[in-house]
C-alpha cells in the first residue's frame, strides 16, 4: 500500500516513520526546509517507545506524480486549506483521505474537496514534539492512531489499511465507532488545550487548585452539553469520563496548544474552542467557561497575529 504523509513533523513524522521502520511503502509530502533538514539529519526519533534513524523519502508539492492509496493529514488546522491544494495532485479515484487533526469541522471541509467516500475517520493520542535540530521526541508510552470507515463498515479498503499498520512499535488502532472517537476525543482536546493555554500552566498545578478543578469539571460539562444539544454521537457519561481522565493525568502534562503559546506560534483556538462557542450560540446553551477562554485564546491570537505583522 503506498502512503502520503502530508507533514513531517511531531505527529506525522512519528507515526509516518513507525511504518517506515516496519518496511511499509511511505513517502512524506513537506516543504523545501524540512525536505533539506531531513536529508540531511534522516527523520530520527527519540521516544519511550524505541528510537529510530531513517532515511524517508521525500517530496514537495512540486512533485506531482503518482497517486497514492491513503493520504494521512497531520497537519494543524490552519494549515489544512493550503494541504488540500498540495495534495490534490495525489490523490486518485481510489485514494483514502485519513486526517488526524483535533476537533471535527475539517471533516466537512475534506469531504468538500474530495468527496465523502474518500473521507475515513482518524485521530491520535500522543505526546510529541520537535527538538531544535528537527528530531521528534516522544516521551509518554501512549502512541495511539486510531482510524475507521465513518459508516463504521470493515469494508475492504479499511481491511488492507489496517493489514498495513500492523506491526509496528505504534499503536494503530482500527474502530467500527470511529466518529465517537472522534467526538469523544474533541471534547478532551478542547477542554484540555482550552484549560492549560488559558491559565498557560501543565495541568497538575491547576488541578491542586480546588478553584481549578471546579473549573475544569464545569468546562467539560459545558461542552457535553454542547455536543449533546447538537446532536453529536457522545456516550451520556462522557463528561464525568473525561473529567476522570483529565484528573488521573500526569501533574506535568501539556497540551499541544500550551506549547504552541509558549512557543509564540498560531494556534487552534478558532478550530477547536470557536467551533463549539458558535454551536452553543445557536442553540442558546450558556457557556461563560467557554466564552472566558476563548476570549483568553482570542487575545493571545490577535497578539501574535501583530507580532508577525510587525516584523515586516
Amino acid at each position: 500500500m503506498k502512503i502520503l504523509i502530508v507533514g513531517a513533523g511531531a505527529i506525522g513524522g512519528y507515526f509516518g516513520g513507525r511504518l517506515l521502520e516496519k518496511g511499509e511503502d511511505v513517502t512524506f509530502l513537506v516543504r523545501e526546509k524540512r525536505k533539506a533538514q531531513l536529508e540531511e539529519t534522516g527523520l530520527k526519533i527519540k521516544s519511550v517507545n524505541g528510537d529510530s534513524r531513517l532515511v524517508p523519502k521525500l517530496i514537495t508539492a512540486e512533485n506531482a506524480g503518482a497517486t497514492f492509496d491513503v493520504v494521512v493529514i497531520s497537519t494543524k488546522s490552519y494549515q489544512l486549506r493550503g494541504a488540500i491544494e498540495d495534495i490534490r495532485p495525489f490523490v486518485g479515484e481510489g485514494t483514502m483521505i485519513l486526517p488526524l487533526l483535533n476537533g471535527i469541522a475539517h471533516i466537512d471541509v475534506l469531504i468538500e474537496a474530495f468527496g465523502d467516500s474518500a473521507v475515513i475517520g482518524g485521530l491520535c493520542f500522543i505526546e510529541s514534539t520537535l527538538d531544535e535540530n528537527g528530531a521528534v521526541i516522544q516521551t509518554s508510552p501512549i502512541n495511539q492512531l486510531v482510524y475507521g470507515e465513518r459508516t463504521g463498515e470493515k469494508t475492504e479498503r479499511v481491511m488492507k489499511l489496517q493489514k498495513a499498520f500492523e506491526g509496528t512499535k505504534a499503536e494503530f488502532i482500527f474502530s467500527e465507532k470511529i466518529n465517537q472517537d472522534m467526538w469523544h476525543k474533541y471534547l478532551f482536546i478542547a477542554a484540555m488545550s482550552g484549560i492549560t493555554a488559558a491559565m498557560e500552566s501543565p495541568i497538575g498545578p491547576i488541578r491542586d487548585l480546588e478553584t481549578g478543578r471546579r473549573t475544569i469539571a464545569a468546562f467539560i460539562k459545558e461542552l457535553a452539553e454542547i455536543m449533546f444539544k447538537i446532536g453529536a454521537p457522545v456516550k451520556e457519561t462522557i463528561a464525568q469520563e473525561q473529567i476522570e481522565k483529565i484528573n488521573a493525568m500526569a501533574a506535568g502534562m501539556k497540551s499541544s496548544m500550551q506549547r504552541d503559546v509558549e512557543k509564540s506560534l498560531p494556534i487552534e483556538a478558532e478550530h477547536l474552542q470557536g467551533y463549539l462557542l458558535e454551536k452553543a450560540n445557536e442553540h442558546n446553551v450558556d457557556v461563560p467557561i467557554l466564552e472566558t477562554i476563548y476570549t483568553k485564546l482570542m487575545l493571545y491570537e490577535q497578539t501574535y497575529i501583530k507580532s508577525k505583522k510587525d516584523e515586516r
